[in-house]
């Protein structure tokens, strides 16, 4: 008889951990508490694992890459608002592949729906678990339709919890979120640009980072930049009290340059955006019983490691390819996978504090030392194009 699951979260965690389970023989039924599919969304820089992850789950061909030529130019700017050649996001190792996350996730619907060789997996929108009870031989869940009301009961041999940070998985079978998050003192806000900040070119990166806050301008080839505008504060539940646009107007009061009023200027005339404080997850398991975690349920990376989606996308052909393994052995199979992917996990979140210093330099000294070493980074980078294109010349 063919083992069900049921996967909480229609982002990228639940429909790639969707996808690993019926390679691997399962199942799956999503349930998604959103009434629809959500698209768009801000940067995303995919990571060699990631892209990998994404052929792993066969969704490779239709993911749209939308990277500017040679990576685009980045530009950094001083505090007397001069503009100097910068290292993007996209300049780093690894040569990251720009979507916006909205690309990701379309590329999994369409792997969700399948493709002739594979049965579409079935998604439920509008619904939520409310009990997950795990005492017996199979999970049973009580799951709730928000557009009917009706709550009923179904069983499981597998619940994955791919619901986010603030995941009701996690919450009802591991415990309460205080346990697990650790809080990093710092909001982030991610949008979409209507257009450029003016005198850029469409597909620059601006950035602009001063002590305890810092602006970011994503570049893609074919469509609109989206914008980070991210601060530190020792205040962070006062920050989501009063409008959003007048606390990032507070952050940013003194900081007058072009990315930094353009922002808060389009952010005003944006419908969606992304206004949240900063967190990592650390749990010393991420499964319990046959219930499994992952994405940022799991482990969470947060926006500053640029590794979130990443790493969900691994999460989710990781366990697939566990479950295919040990198909008779489901606690072999999650202890397999998570120690497969935890080294990884672990490593990232230490380096992301690291790179927070990048986009949010904590004090003066922090960016003045941000500067230099973005400045050398970035030279050595345009030495090794100027000697690429003088071996290319050569050459032919």
């Amino acid at each position: 008889m063919q083992k069900r699951a049921l996967v909480v979260g229609l982002g990228i965690a639940g429909m790639s951990a969707a996808i690993g389970l019926r390679q691997a023989g399962w199942q799956p039924v999503i349930v998604e508490r959103a009434p629809e599919r959500r698209t768009g969304g801000y940067f995303v820089g995919l990571m060699p694992e990631g892209r990998q992850a994404a052929a792993d789950l066969g969704i490779a061909g239709h993911l749209h890459l939308r990277n500017p030529p040679d990576g685009g130019k980045a530009w950094s700017l001083t505090r007397r608002g001069t503009r100097e050649p910068g290292l993007g996001f996209l300049h780093q190792p690894g040569d990251p592949a720009a979507v916006v996350r909205g690309d990701i996730e379309a590329a999994l619907w369409q792997g969700i729906r399948g493709d002739g060789t594979s049965e579409p997996i079935a998604v439920r929108f509008a619904t939520r678990p409310v009990e997950i009870d795990d005492t017996g031989a199979d999970v049973r869940v009580l799951l709730e339709d928000a557009g009917t009301g009706a709550w009923y009961r179904e069983s499981f041999d597998l619940v994955v919890g791919a619901d986010g940070l603030r995941s009701n998985v996690r919450r009802t079978v591991f415990g309460p979120d205080e346990h697990y998050m650790t809080a990093w003192d710092a909001i982030i806000c991610a949008f979409q640009l209507q257009e450029q900040v003016p005198t850029f070119q469409e597909a620059d990166s601006i950035i602009s980072a001063r002590e305890g806050r810092g602006a970011w301008v994503f570049g893609f080839a074919d469509r609109p930049p989206t914008a980070l505008l991210t601060y530190r504060t020792e205040d962070v539940q006062g920050q989501f009290t009063g409008s959003r646009i007048e606390r990032l107007r507070t952050a940013f009061s003194d900081m007058d340059d072009p990315v930094v009023r353009h922002a808060l200027s389009s952010l005003e005339q944006t419908p969606d955006f992304l206004f949240d404080s900063v967190h990592q997850v650390k749990m010393s398991r991420w499964s319990r019983g046959k219930v499994v975690l992952v994405g940022d349920a799991a482990w969470c990376l947060n926006l500053y490691s640029g590794m979130g989606a990443s790493s969900a996308l691994r999460g989710g052909a990781e366990l697939g390819r566990a479950l295919r393994e040990h198909p008779d052995d489901l606690d072999a199979a999650l202890t397999a996978w998570e120690s497969r992917l935890r080294p990884s996990i672990t490593r990232h979140q230490r380096i992301a504090r690291v790179k927070q210093q990048l986009f949010v330099p904590s004090n003066r000294p922090a960016e003045a030392l941000r500067s230099v070493v973005l400045r050398l980074a970035s030279a050595a980078r345009e030495r090794r194009s100027a000697k690429a294109r003088t071996a290319k010349a050569s050459a032919s």
